[in-house]
């Protein structure tokens, strides 16, 4: 314990007594309560639109409630999303999804005005209650373990009184009064790995910043979140910031260090904004500056915006780019942890890992480690997006099947579709197919299926997606994103890249898959950084899980999934075509649709650019229009010489 314990817990606690004062005002008050979720995913899909109608509603009816920002909960699928708490309904707290300025003032009258919760509207009751059915009860997310999340959806991210009533900063006080070993040995006993994708222990990492000798040591947050689909951490930044700057304070005690660093992608306008009001709101509580809660120990941070490369998420170019150099990454040794920033002794986390800190120490090494598994404790967070029927944030316990994930929890496939692959891992990770649903998720098992980690990017495809146009696109992401800088990955990742396109096309020949994974371990071997050295996983894992379809492309000039445009053609089965329906003439840009003699329509394959318009209109309609490979399959229809009248 330090010495200034006591006036430690005084300060904690002055700032507990308002922060629950204010709290309880707000929560039990009667009131009613109208929770929006207004992070990006909210705004979006038309939020401060719904919001607005709350208000210009609330107003007319003369009903006084008070609307409260919130974050995510991770229902993307459901946006806008609305919590509606009106005590003396009798009714519990109601989730409403896909709340548009129509269905607000809906509620205003039925809900708020009339005590009627519009039962056909409802997603879900947040309480159990004897007022609703037993099927109302209970969203998504209680099939989930949520450490992270915890708060997400819950506080207002902007006001950090809500953050400390609900036991923000108390980590905090206990970090100040514990000697920095206790710290890290208290990390490194809870067995937390990194959540940015490698999975070094985070113990560990803490321990050698320690050591070193140094007048100055600094801490940086990494949210250069870049992977395709991926949008864990500005989710967490824009829904409860303060759990991050709470967990770079605690880590910069453990370490000495006495600067930290927010580097967010400037495409996170929200969460910067965030960050800034939580940074300023820590400084006047002393939370954050000199002597903090009258501790001996001073620390503060500031925000970096970076400029969106991808190559920025890697750690040693990511210190070049704050050192105001362009994004490319150095050789290690040495390390970050032992010479970063300016030559100073850096410490690198990401988002989530972060996250992990404070709930570690508020409820202790033992309590982390019975969440997930034994070499995986803890929860991993997944941004779930693709062909499934729910998709969005989903926090689970390491361990978990991706079957439950992807099924239970995410709904499955929609569209009376097949399951056909997962992309997990980011651009760099790898595709597994159906029989590895039951692999468990955490950083061993899926390393040993050929995936990874990554920092929480999954992608779900069904059985009309092509293969080798996912390798292709993938790697089409990566290579535009290499910084240049080693041989292997710029000239190797093009080439990977051009082979990939003429396979597509169906211009492959019978060693060039022999030659493309070559080069790809090639690739793999010799890249200097982990872009370089991932790159190639998309390619060799769907290489390894679906050949087959690759021999289609190049063997027989067939793409399976119907999905590669030089490899097929769209034509209409007179059949199912109703005569007189024009709805696939006037979606097509190049008017290569017309009238045959009996009014019913074919397709002109000179002027056809394969964009997929007429059979998108038509499916829903007669199920017309049908696509076949190869293009020379496709029936012949003839077009009249003079216009249909």
């Amino acid at each position: 314990m330090t010495q200034n314990s006591d006036q430690i817990q005084e300060k904690l606690r002055a700032l507990k007594e308002t922060a629950d004062q204010k709290w309880r005002a707000f929560s039990e008050s009667t009131t009613p309560k109208i929770h929006i979720g207004m992070a990006t995913c909210g705004l979006a899909a038309g939020a401060q639109e719904t919001k607005t109608a709350f208000e210009t509603q609330l107003e007319k009816e003369g009903i006084e409630a008070v609307i409260h920002p919130i974050g995510c909960h991770g229902h993307c699928y459901a946006e806008p999303l609305v919590i509606i708490d009106v005590p003396e309904s009798g009714f519990p707290p109601i989730m409403y999804q896909q709340v548009n300025e129509g269905k607000a003032i809906m509620l205003v009258k039925n809900f708020l005005k009339n005590h009627d919760p519009l039962l056909e509207h409802i997603y879900g009751a947040m309480e159990e209650n004897d007022t609703l059915p037993s099927v109302m009860l209970y969203p998504r997310f209680n099939m989930e373990k949520r450490i992270i999340m915890d708060k997400c959806g819950t506080i207002n991210p902007a006001e950090i009184d809500e953050y400390i009533a609900h036991g923000g900063y108390t980590s905090l006080g206990k970090a100040l009064e514990m000697k920095p070993d206790a710290i890290i040995e208290t990390i490194g006993e809870s067995g937390l790995r990194g959540r940015g994708g490698a999975g070094f222990p985070t113990g560990i990492k803490l321990e050698i910043a320690a050591e070193q000798k140094s007048d100055h040591k600094v801490i940086i947050c990494n949210a250069d979140e870049g992977d395709p689909g991926a949008y864990m951490d500005r989710t967490i930044l824009e829904s409860n910031p303060h759990q991050i700057v709470e967990g770079m304070a605690i880590c910069a005690r453990a370490i000495g260090a006495d600067r930290g660093i927010f580097y967010v992608r400037a495409e996170y306008p929200l969460a910067v904004k965030l960050i800034d009001r939580a940074l300023k709101q820590a400084r006047e509580r002393n939370l954050l500056g000199d002597n903090i809660l009258g501790s001996d120990f001073s620390f503060d941070m500031e925000i970096f915006q970076g400029s969106g490369a991808f190559v920025c998420g890697e750690e040693t170019s990511l210190i070049e780019s704050l050192e105001g150099y362009r994004g490319m990454p150095r050789h290690r040794p040495p390390f970050p942890v032992v010479q970063g920033l300016h030559g100073y002794p850096t410490l690198i986390d990401n988002v989530k890992t972060l996250a992990n800190i404070a709930p570690i120490i508020d409820n202790g090494a033992d309590w982390f480690q019975t969440i997930g598994t034994e070499k995986s404790p803890g929860t991993a967070i997944f941004s779930i997006v693709g062909h499934v029927l729910y998709p969005g944030l989903v926090e689970i316990p390491m361990g978990e099947s991706l079957r439950s994930l992807i099924f239970d929890i995410c709904g499955g496939i929609p569209d009376k579709k097949n399951f056909k692959a997962v992309q997990i891992g980011g651009p760099s990770g790898g595709c597994l197919p159906e029989s590895f649903l039951d692999t468990p998720i955490d950083f061993d098992s899926l390393i040993e299926a050929g995936a990874m980690m990554g920092s929480g990017g999954m992608v779900i495809m069904n059985d009309d997606t092509c293969m080798v146009n996912v390798a292709r696109y993938f790697l089409d992401f990566t290579q535009n994103e290499s910084c240049g800088k080693c041989t292997f990955c710029r000239i190797g990742t093009r080439h990977l890249l051009e082979t990939l396109d003429q396979i597509t096309k169906g211009h492959g020949q019978e060693d060039t898959l022999e030659q493309m994974e070559k080069l790809a371990l090639a690739v793999k071997k010799g890249s200097l950084c982990g872009l370089g050295r991932t790159a190639p996983n998309p390619v060799l894992t769907s290489l390894k899980y679906f050949r087959d379809e690759y021999e289609a492309h190049i063997r027989d000039g067939v793409c399976p999934a119907l999905m590669c445009r030089e490899l097929i053609a769209y034509y209409i089965d007179l059949d199912k075509c109703a005569r007189g329906c024009d709805a696939c003439v006037g979606c097509c840009p190049t008017e290569a649709i017309f009238t045959t003699s009996n009014r019913k329509k074919g397709i002109d394959q000179e002027k056809c650019i394969k964009c997929g318009e007429c059979l998108n209109v038509c499916v829903p309609l007669y199920d017309a229009v049908k696509k076949a490979s190869p293009p020379e399959t496709a029936p012949i229809i003839e077009k009249p010489k003079a216009p249909v009248e």
